[in-house]
């Protein structure tokens, strides 16, 4: 069973915390009038904007006790990532969840965020948002579709979304617990009690910038660790910005994923509309879905 955090009404908090990679404080401007105009309350934290002068937003030390501050604030109803990059796995085993884990909260992201989401589905079984993070409401983004997804996912509208055929999906029919994110970081918790465990749930994965021999070796670490074995489904996201060496791997996308799961039989569908670009819906992490491939369309419905 899967706890749902409080869904969020008018007035409620919304903490900004940057975890991982830096943020300029100027690039969440955007996000808070946002939030604001859906009737949250904004706090943002010092990792955001902060005087790192490095890669990270903050020290370990810094990004770790502010997370956790926020994470044991009552008041506080949902934290949004402000953005994802590299850091997140550094912190993640010296977080504490006890009090969160008597009061849950939405935790919002994607990207590196992907560890939070498998820790918390993994150790705390609370489900979680992977979503647009404070990045997305710029350039005309707060008025689109995908950050109104994460809007109806935070106040308790159920998800629902529909995609248009693709030659390479497998048709079928399958539900279970909502799973998934960034293929590196799937990779990179695999071996560990980090990595979800994936019987009978419906699989998800995006990434960016990635060499397609490196897509192909990360898939071949899953399967070894038994991750594509016993899904309910697959859903492939946006691989965006991917990349090819001076001589071709010698497959297209589609066709060395294709070539890892042709053993199975679930369902899969290409190109969903989850990834590093604005093409990004709202998941619920953790929660019991339905999906449905026919030649005409993909459907994704939260039970």
């Amino acid at each position: 069973m899967i706890t749902i955090p409080p869904y969020l009404k008018k007035g409620d908090t919304i903490a900004i915390t940057c975890p991982a990679g830096y943020m300029d404080a100027a690039n969440i401007k955007t996000c808070v009038k946002t939030l604001q105009q859906w009737g949250f309350q904004v706090l943002i934290g010092k990792t955001v904007g902060s005087n790192s002068s490095n890669y990270f937003s903050g020290t370990d030390e810094e990004r770790r006790d502010e997370l956790q501050a926020m994470l044991d604030e009552p008041t506080i109803k949902a934290i949004l990532c402000g953005r994802g990059g590299y850091g997140v796995t550094r912190i993640i085993d010296q977080l504490n969840f006890k009090a969160f884990r008597k009061q849950p909260k939405w935790i919002i992201g994607f990207s590196d965020i992907t560890v939070l989401h498998a820790y918390l589905f993994s150790k705390c079984k609370v489900a979680s948002l992977h979503a647009p993070m404070a990045n997305a409401f710029n350039k005309g983004g707060a008025k689109g579709p995908y950050v109104q997804s994460l809007h109806n996912a935070l106040t308790g509208k159920k998800n629902q979304y529909t995609t248009k055929p693709y030659a390479m999906n497998r048709i079928g029919e399958a539900t279970g617990p909502l799973v998934g994110g960034n293929l590196a970081l799937l990779a990179h918790l695999a071996g560990s009690s980090i990595l979800y465990k994936t019987k009978g749930a419906i699989l998800f994965i995006e990434d960016v910038g990635e060499y397609l021999y490196n897509i192909d070796r990360m898939l071949i670490q899953l399967k070894r660790a038994g991750v594509l074995k016993q899904l309910s489904g697959l859903i492939i996201g946006g691989f965006t910005e991917c990349k090819d060496t001076t001589r071709p791997f010698g497959k297209k996308l589609e066709e060395l994923i294709q070539e890892h799961i042709a053993e199975y039989d679930y369902p899969v569908c290409y190109h969903f509309p989850v990834s590093h670009a604005k093409e990004n819906v709202a998941l619920k992490v953790g929660m019991p879905v339905s999906l449905r491939v026919t030649a005409q369309s993909v459907t994704l419905k939260e039970l």
